[in-house]
């Protein structure tokens, strides 16, 4: 408080007690007592207002002790357990928490993660995964700006996440403590694997197997792959001191179709502490994509004899000929390619859009290009009754599927009557005109897709020759039909727009996030906002049957199902208003990451300590942590000096005295007669 306001309190003094004298005391006649709590009254009141008047600070000071936080962050996953260190884990906590030094210099307070942080000190061991990579995201928000040091109590091994050593701040330390047994010993793990989702029936498919030993003497080992009771792959393996992991590539047999469960297993004669991630089961999708494909045409030519034996070199394609004078039927095909037609195809061409069927137009020398005129709206045809010859050049542009160039600029040109060919509609070329040297603005090779259905156009005759060509090449007919292939494929997939919408995998591994995703399009095609979706599951190993409601998310609707038992299951999601129906299954394989352990990882626990200049402990040297934390200087309570200054204008209940002083005298006065 300055003096010059000093001296208005005391001048507001002066004046309040001369209003009063004045008022009550000079030549006045009444002597009774009450004249005195009149004239007090009167003092209060006008004192009072002088005093809003002024409106001196009043600066209130106050001291707080405040403690350094101290983080005790402990692992609550499964693999503690595992590791038999669940019961010597919660001694620690309690001789850390309840250390009388520590809580009186520290802020304690106790954290346990797994999938997620939480501030929480009950400890069950039951998480199923482990997140350290989310412990120094917590940390950073919630001590901001605060330089204080971290306990933390884990074995170091992760399962989900980033790098955990690159996610606490370097100046705030870190002092892990090792939970289990860091003694080396004798294991065998196949600590990945890793095998394509689908995988075509009769075919073969790729799996790595990535084996690694702990141990120090020679060891041979035994690889076997499995189906159930039948083994389909086994080999020896060896492992020494010098060569502890390995990479192992085996090629499965699909040999029948849908999700296919598989166990991959290393065994050896040696004892070993944990047999657990001895073993991996994985799954694979086997799809049957036999694609039947008719092959139209009223003439006889090379190329249909080259098509077919390209076409039919995958298992799953079986290409019937069929000859357009003969009346046949495309009931049963999936893909229809008209090789050069003319008016007598008008029948099949008319059913075959009728019934939405994806089609591979090939022309030449035999095409009716009026008939196309007349029953196509893809190209616009101006051809004379010249023929010439067409080259082929590749454009990097295309970009509906991948695939190499086969030096297809190289090949003997395709034959075609001379003229021009228009597009009238947007489509992806492959494959571009070339006459001799001159490039032409033409298309040789076309894929269209438009409203889900898709076509083909090959504007040329003697594809046999690029079939010849590719194998005077590569000495072998592989890549032209692999490309062929891909062609048959593009028209073999439909992708037509359905109202019903669901994205899920067809596996799972046990403790892995399980979420359905559905969408939900109106009549018009626009998401549906108002859209009522349920899922029924069904266990199929127990017929088990459960019900939930699909929660509106941003642009889906979207199920959670984590902690389903390992086990196969089918579902249907239904939109309730309109009865659309997806029905569909998943299976969750019996993996638990959390029992791959047996050792702790010291390593990058002390790369975490040495990075964030804190120190690592084992879980038999917590007192000398404790007494670290405790005789040390750089984490002393701080204590803060609370300076709070408020006008006096702000006391509403210097107000509520003022009115109260004015109406007692005016009550007194009343009652007195004085008024």
């Amino acid at each position: 408080m300055t003096s010059s306001t000093v001296l208005l309190l005391l001048l507001s003094v002066l004046l309040a007690g001369s209003v009063s004298f004045f008022q009550y005391f000079y030549k006045t006649k009444i002597h009774s007592h009450s004249v005195w709590v009149l004239a007090f009254l009167r003092f209060i009141g006008v004192f009072g207002l002088l005093l809003l008047l002024i409106n001196p600070i009043i600066t209130h000071k106050t001291y707080e002790t405040q403690k350094i936080p101290l983080p005790i962050v402990v692992d609550n996953s499964s693999s503690i357990k595992e590791l038999k260190f669940d019961t010597e884990t919660q001694n620690l906590v309690k001789e850390i928490t309840q250390n009388s030094k520590l809580k009186d210099q520290y802020a304690v307070q106790v954290f346990r993660f797994s999938e997620e942080v939480e501030s929480n000190d009950t400890i069950d061991f039951k998480g199923k995964q482990s997140r350290l990579d989310k412990i120094g995201k917590r940390l950073k928000q919630q001590f901001k700006n605060t330089i204080h040091p971290t306990i933390l109590l884990t074995d170091g091994n992760q399962t989900q996440g980033n790098d955990y050593v690159y996610t606490f701040e370097e100046n705030k330390p870190i002092f892990p403590v090792v939970l289990g047994d860091t003694t080396s010993v004798l294991d065998l793990k196949i600590s990945n694997l890793n095998a394509n989702k689908y995988a075509f029936y009769k075919n073969k498919f790729p799996v790595e197997i990535f084996v690694t030993y702990s141990g120090n003497q020679k060891l041979a080992a035994s690889l076997t792959v499995s189906q159930g009771s039948k083994t389909l792959h086994t080999q020896l393996v060896d492992f020494s001191a010098q060569k502890k992991s390995q990479i192992i590539s085996v090629l499965l047999p699909a040999d029948q179709v849908g999700v296919q469960i598989f166990k991959a297993q290393i065994n050896t004669t040696q004892p070993e502490k944990n047999k657990y991630n001895n073993s991996k089961n994985f799954a694979v999708e086997i799809i049957d994509q036999k694609t039947e494909i008719a092959l139209v045409s009223s003439i006889n030519h090379p190329d249909l004899g080259a098509l077919k034996r390209a076409i039919e070199s995958n298992e799953q394609r079986k290409v019937t000929l069929l000859n357009v004078l003969q009346n046949p039927s495309l009931d049963k095909f999936n893909v229809v390619v008209f090789y050069q037609p003319n008016a007598t195809f008008k029948p099949l061409w008319e059913y075959a859009q009728n019934k939405g069927l994806n089609t591979w137009i090939i022309t030449g020398l035999h095409t009716d290009f009026e008939f196309l005129n007349q029953n196509q709206s893809h190209f616009l045809f101006k051809m004379s009754s010249q023929k010439e010859d067409y080259l082929a050049s590749f454009s990097t542009q295309f970009n509906l599927f991948s695939i190499d160039n086969l030096g297809f600029e190289n090949f003997p040109p395709l034959q075609n009557p001379f003229g021009t060919i228009t597009s009238t509609q947007n489509g992806n070329t492959l494959l571009n005109s070339r006459v001799r040297n001159v490039n032409l603005e033409a298309p040789l090779l076309s894929y269209i897709e438009q409203a889900g259905k898709r076509n083909v156009y090959l504007f040329g005759e003697n594809i046999w020759k690029w079939r010849m060509q590719s194998h005077l090449d590569e000495n072998s007919f592989e890549k032209f039909d692999i490309f062929t292939d891909k062609t048959i494929q593009f028209l073999a997939s439909n992708s037509s727009r359905k109202s019903l919408i669901v994205t899920h995998e067809n596996f799972y591994n046990s403790g892995d996030a399980i979420e359905i995703e559905a969408q939900y399009f109106n009549k018009n095609f626009e998401f549906d906002t108002k859209a009522r979706l349920t899922i029924t599951l069904q266990n199929k190993n127990t017929n088990q049957i459960k019900s939930y409601d699909l929660i509106r998310a941003a642009n889906s609707f979207k199920v959670n199902l984590d902690g389903l038992a390992a086990g196969s299951y089918s579902f249907s999601v239904t939109e309730n208003n309109s009865k659309t129906t997806y029905n569909g299954f998943f299976e969750v394989l019996d993996f638990d990451m959390e029992k791959q352990f047996v050792n702790p990882d010291y390593a990058k626990l002390n790369q975490l300590a040495n990075l964030t200049n804190g120190t690592i402990y084992l879980s038999n040297q917590v007192k000398d942590l404790i007494s670290v934390l405790t005789e040390t200087e750089l984490y002393k309570p701080i204590q803060k000096e609370i300076v709070k200054k408020t006008p006096i204008i702000d006391w509403v209940w210097l107000l509520m005295i003022i009115v109260l002083a004015l109406a007692l005298e005016w009550f007194i006065r009343k009652y007195n007669g004085l008024l």
